[in-house]
């Protein structure tokens, strides 16, 4: 456990600062009742001390004399809280000076004013909630589809903590299973171990495997899937940026080059994030500025989930046009014919095996076919959906990826019959590389980077 000290009363405002009917300042440690009990005049009966816990109790706050807000105060104490400590929470009007005041009083008290993620990090600290579930608390605020929050609230439920515990279990008994053989080379039957080995990583490995899989899906979920809308000058990309986001958000003129840098909007499409990126138009060019929002479009293409392809079928297909073809054939791509509200110079043959999507932005035609396909490649799995898609984050990403090298270290120890220590160093590491994930071998600074991410208040 890490060395932090817990014996200070935090307190902090946990709604969003503003205006609004409610704000509600919370205190959670060994001082929280006392704090509250100093400050708090019920209405009428008890004090707020001799009050049952998990009440909510009507009444004035006041500081040396001064009445700082009517209020209402639910008490909750340890160990059935959200941090398993003494937690009080204040309801008072949620004005600016309303919520400072109460705040400012519950500090002045004794309180310290919390750090951000300081009252989920305690949650952390005193076994409520093992990182993965921490993590999720924060997608879950942070959440901009449906999808997203379904997918946090399943790590929240320590969906994600039970299988990493479980894969750590057999390694563990795997490793218990060497260190008897190499302990006791008598009882030891060597080909006996290195097949048990190979079965139990093999099906370790491929689980581990599954989890990284679902990993880009959890990020999509949480930050959309990256779109980049590609193609030369003036086929309508900007046009296609506004009439998704039904905003004019970009610059549109029949001037070519008119985007010079990037644009970017998140959109949802039937519950489904995108992260929508318009580029500048690729072509060659002696403009210095645009030569450099062409490196980005180029830049930004390939490291893309989706490439939405944009051709002018007005037009004669171009070698800029085949070259875009050609940069984007092995990228997950929708090919759509813009303009076809004019009349068309491409053929069918040339885009034979491209299965485009016919639109015209200026007439409103084709978007609808543009956001089936979105949606069918997203749910067919082509995107992808995925029931283990629990991982939402590259620290965790990067640590499954740690586990699997030292897995398949391991198999090809086995593979070399090489001797049982090496895969028991192997084995070990992988043990605490997952570790890592639910935060059981993880370093002080990393724990106090990933909480420091968090809102105050949470």
């Amino acid at each position: 456990m890490l060395k932090i000290n817990l014996s200070d009363t935090i307190a902090a405002v946990s709604t969003p600062i503003g205006s609004g009917g409610i704000g509600i300042v919370r205190i959670s440690g060994s001082e929280a009742v006392d704090i509250a009990n100093g400050l708090f005049v019920p209405h009428k009966g008890k004090s707020l001390a001799e009050r049952k816990s998990h009440s909510i109790n009507y009444g004035r706050l006041v500081y040396k004399g001064q009445v700082c807000d009517e209020v209402l105060v639910s008490l909750m104490r340890a160990p059935n809280t959200y941090t398993r400590e003494d937690v009080v929470e204040i309801n008072c009007h949620g004005g600016i000076r309303a919520v400072t005041a109460v705040l400012e009083a519950v500090l002045k008290s004794g309180a310290r004013l919390a750090e951000p993620g300081e009252f989920t990090k305690r949650a952390f600290l005193n076994g409520r909630l093992d990182l993965t579930q921490a993590e999720a608390v924060i997608d879950i605020i942070n959440a901009k589809t449906d999808k997203s929050r379904e997918a946090a609230l399943k790590r929240l439920d320590g969906r994600l903590c039970r299988k990493i515990r479980s894969l750590r279990e057999d390694i563990l008994t795997m490793i218990a299973h060497i260190e008897a053989a190499i302990d006791y080379p008598e009882h030891d039957d060597e080909t006996m171990t290195y097949s048990m080995i190979e079965e139990g990583v093999r099906s370790v490995t491929m689980q581990v495997q599954n989890l990284i899989n679902g990993a880009d899906i959890g990020r999509i979920y949480n930050e959309g899937i990256r779109t980049v809308i590609l193609g030369k000058p003036n086929v309508g990309k900007s046009s296609l940026l506004n009439a998704v986001i039904d905003e004019e958000r970009a610059i549109v003129t029949d001037i070519p080059g008119t985007t010079r840098d990037v644009l970017e909007e998140l959109i949802n499409i039937g519950g489904i994030p995108l992260k929508l990126v318009d580029t500048a138009g690729i072509r060659d060019t002696d403009n210095a500025i645009e030569k450099i929002g062409v490196e980005k479009s180029r830049k930004l293409a390939a490291e893309a989930d989706l490439v939405l392809l944009m051709l002018d079928g007005s037009r004669e297909l171009s070698d800029d046009d085949r070259e875009l073809i050609a940069l984007s054939e092995d990228k997950k791509r929708i090919v759509l014919v813009n303009k076809t509200d004019l009349h068309q110079n491409i053929t069918a043959e040339e885009l034979k095996g491209l299965d485009p999507v016919f639109l015209s932005v200026k007439a409103d035609k084709g978007l609808d076919e543009l956001y089936d396909r979105i949606k069918s490649m997203f749910f067919s799995g082509d995107i992808a959906e995925n029931e283990e898609a629990l991982i939402s984050n590259e620290r965790n990403k990067n640590s499954l990826y740690k586990a699997k090298l030292h897995l398949d270290n391991v198999l090809e120890t086995v593979n070399n019959r090489m001797p049982e220590d090496f895969i028991s160093m192997d084995l070990t590491q992988a043990y605490e590389a997952l570790g890592e994930i639910t935060g059981e071998s993880l370093e002080e600074d990393i724990i106090d980077k990933i909480f420091s991410e968090f809102c105050l208040g949470k």
